[in-house]
């Protein structure tokens, strides 16, 4: 288990990083939309042969790549549309910029406007700064560590659960599920951005979810952060925190929302219920 870190007090810092990152995300907002249901987000290609993306994703990248690391050139870079050729440069950078220049892809291409741009500054293995920018839902949502979560600006907090949890839960682990809570929950539809649906838990629409194995940095650094600023969290399923900007960037099983929600699942849903 690699060492949990939190960031350094440097509040000033974080708050310009996260105006940075708020005013890139907008701007590529505006880009990815221009490709949105046309014919240039059709012009897709598809990695390890199950995994597409657009012209708009490319488009995306370019431009946060150009913009983010001419205004803070000793940051590192990760991002799911740039080659990661040497992690030890960005893991020995005093922060990173982690992004994902189109989270939920699928939806984007079928013009579906539940997509999002994710972008996330991570400093000691921790969010210290996150935006989602949903431009075809008209949403932002923004998180400084220790500053809190917003949504369009306005403040999120989680709200008290009902009696019986909305939980997101692929349905192969339906039964785990049925398991943790015997008085019953409620399922919420599939969301195909996992940030957008992580986002979801932070501003109360959701009360838990479960992550399936192998998301990445990108989809959570920035969504996690929003979580945590507003009461909630985002773990594995041991129930132990995440390691950020680590060499290796993929993830286990995870949970998250409200931590008394979540709780019953430690245990119940495994790595093994994936199979």
């Amino acid at each position: 288990m690699e060492k949990i870190h939190t960031p350094q007090d440097s509040t000033p810092l974080a708050q310009a990083d996260l105006d940075l990152i708020s005013a890139a995300a907008a701007e590529a907002g505006c880009i990815a939309m221009r490709y949105f249901r046309g014919d240039r987000a059709m012009d897709v290609q598809w990695k390890n042969g199950s995994s597409p993306v657009s012209a708009g994703d490319f488009a995306v990248d370019r431009f946060l790549r150009e913009k983010l690391t001419l205004a803070r050139p000793g940051y590192g870079w990760l991002s799911e549309e740039t080659t990661d050729e040497r992690p030890e440069t960005r893991q020995s950078a005093s922060r990173t910029f982690v992004v994902d220049p189109i989270d939920g892809t699928r939806a984007y291409i079928d013009g579906r406007d539940t997509w999002c741009i994710s972008v996330a500054i991570v400093e000691n293995g921790v969010s210290i700064a996150g935006v989602l920018e949903c431009p075809a839902l008209g949403l932002r949502y923004d998180a400084v560590a220790g500053g809190g979560s917003r949504r369009n600006g306005e403040p999120l907090r989680m709200k008290p659960v009902a009696e019986k949890p909305l939980i997101a839960a692929p349905r192969a682990i339906l039964a785990e599920i049925d398991a943790a809570y015997p008085g019953g929950y409620r399922q919420h539809p599939h969301v195909p951005s996992l940030a957008y649906r992580l986002a979801l838990i932070a501003d109360g629409s959701i009360d838990a979810t479960v992550v399936k194995p192998k998301a990445h940095d990108w989809d959570i650094a920035a969504a996690g952060l929003l979580i945590s600023e507003a009461g909630g969290i985002l773990r594995a399923l041991d129930g132990q925190p995440l390691v950020l900007n680590a060499r290796n960037v993929v993830k286990p099983a995870l949970v998250a929302g409200r931590a008394e929600v979540v709780a019953p699942m430690f245990g119940v849903v495994t790595e093994d219920t994936f199979g």
